[in-house]
């Protein structure tokens, strides 16, 4: 299949899943709404609702909604643009930029505290949201004086996750020390400039009059009725939730963001390693039953200004929400796919981060998306076809001659065990087939770069074969595993589903 045919079947899958997900039990919780789906940063999908002001205009693919803290990714990617510059040490004490930091406390003694710990939201300082909702647009010199009084941690330092806005605008102050800039206007020349995001920016008053510019409302009656929300101002802590953007923009955003898992992920702007680390857990969230009861995952985390989930089925998903009195957003993309969805309502009821979900395991499923593409070293490969031919050929004791061999592989389990293993396995699912497909069509999943797993058909069932090689200058056979495949034919029979069993495996 082409991109352009890979592109038209996700988009129409993209319309299905939104017509089905923004029914109007939904729609009636904001007086306008818009949620699009995105491929490499792109909108290939998109559904709007309603008038954003109220006032008879119809919501629009470019009208400006405002995005929360959304907004902390671009606090972190700058944050680390700085970092990779020299210029901020993310794991130096945090007073050595806001001096005032030095009075948080721990149990009465005083608290280590760096920016790692406040991107990745295990500063020891306790949840704020509906303070820090209140509070974003009280001043520097207010914030200056609360946090030198002494912020009071609920617990210790790189401990444990607890979502705090004021350690998150802590970071804006330490970036304005060091560029003695205001953390707004960093942001736009490190960011939003360079990217072209120009729809993107820090307050409504920064928009030209006549900017299609959602209004906010608040329900307190499931939509039945709506009062309007003036915008929270923007001051100290503005960088944790100010901007304002449009789906456009945010798919871009997410594109330049999730490319960096890529094969060919560029540098600019940020560099490909650097926007991985905004990606990858550094906080367990947990209990992630009770945080994330919608989802199937293994697991999640907070990276640096973003969520990670790491879904059951699809893999890795990152994604952030968005939430002020008259606003509700959400971004979540899968980097193996490319495919996002942004969701942007203007009512804090709307539940953008439900929809957004729905809809983007919706697409996911319809088109099968692998949750990872491994690459195999050339090793691993040609370690498997050198298994596989003395499999197929009926060697069941050469093990010998599959190598290059560590030397734990036949301690392990040693030659004759392994032997009689394979005899035993035989004996029940019969002679290998003749004519079986090549190697390549029989390779069924990969855990990472230094495994493969392929089926050897046989006349009464299959064999699944795992081979697995250490790292060194040049990789040797660490395991072999050979086991009865279970009624699909491409997995041991007992062994539970795996998200690795969705990779998909590229042989170069």
């Amino acid at each position: 299949m082409s991109a352009g045919d890979a592109t038209e079947q996700i988009a129409a899958r993209a319309n299905e899943a939104l017509a089905e997900r923004l029914d109007a039990a939904t729609l009636r919780r904001a007086p306008a709404s818009i949620a699009a789906l995105t491929c490499h940063g792109e909108v290939v999908a998109v559904r709007t609702h309603g008038e954003p002001r109220r006032d008879g205009a119809a919501t629009a693919p470019g009208t400006v909604f405002r995005i929360a803290s959304m907004s902390k990714s671009f606090l972190a990617a700058t944050a680390l643009s700085l970092r990779d510059e020299g210029l901020l040490d993310l794991h130096a004490p945090i007073e050595g930029y806001v001096p005032e930091a030095a009075a948080a406390r721990y149990e009465g003694r005083q608290a280590r505290i760096t920016i790692d710990t406040l991107l990745s939201n295990r500063s020891g300082l306790a949840e704020d949201n509906p303070w820090g909702d209140e509070h974003l647009g009280e001043s520097r010199e207010f914030l200056g004086a609360l946090v030198g009084e002494g912020l009071t941690l609920s617990a210790l330092p790189a401990t444990e996750y607890q979502y705090s806005n004021t350690g998150q605008s802590l970071v804006g102050r330490a970036i304005e020390a060091v560029t003695g800039r205001p953390v707004e206007d960093v942001i736009r020349e490190r960011m939003l400039d360079p990217l072209g995001l120009a729809d993107t920016r820090a307050s409504a008053g920064l928009y030209p009059a006549g900017t299609d510019l959602a209004r906010g409302f608040r329900t307190f009656d499931d939509g039945g009725s709506f009062v309007p929300e003036p915008y929270v101002g923007t001051g100290a802590l503005g960088c944790i939730g100010s901007l304002f953007s449009t789906v456009t923009d945010i798919a871009a955003w997410m594109g330049f963001l999730g490319s960096a898992f890529d094969a060919d992920a560029g540098d600019v702007v940020l560099s490909a390693a650097s926007r991985r680390e905004l990606q990858v857990a550094h906080t367990l969230i947990a209990p992630v039953i009770s945080q994330f009861a919608d989802r199937e995952l293994d697991g999640a985390g907070y990276g640096y200004g973003l969520v990670v989930e790491h879904d059951s089925r699809f893999g890795r998903i990152v994604q952030h929400a968005g939430g002020l009195p008259g606003f509700s957003s959400h971004m979540r993309w899968h980097p193996a796919t490319g495919i996002g969805v942004v969701v942007f309502g203007n009512s804090d009821q709307f539940g953008a981060g439900r929809i957004a979900s729905a809809v983007l395991h919706d697409v996911l499923g319809a088109v099968d998306a692998p949750a990872a593409v491994v690459h195999p070293w050339p090793q691993t490969v040609a370690a498997a076809r050198r298994i596989d031919e003395l499999l197929r050929a009926g060697q069941t004791d050469a093990w010998g001659r599959m190598g290059p061999l560590a030397r734990n592989v036949l301690r392990d389990v040693p030659a004759q065990v392994r032997t009689r293993q394979l005899e035993a396995a035989a004996a029940e699912v019969g002679a290998p087939i003749a004519d079986a497909a090549p190697f390549e069509e029989r390779v069924v999943s990969a855990t990472d770069a230094s495994a493969l797993r392929w089926t050897v058909p046989c006349l009464a069932g299959a064999l699944v074969c795992d081979v697995r090689m250490v790292g060194l200058h040049d990789p040797v056979v660490q395991s072999i595993d050979v086991r009865v495949a279970d009624s699909t034919g491409r997995k041991p029979r007992d062994e539970s589903p795996r998200v690795t069993d969705h990779h998909r495996v590229v042989l170069d």
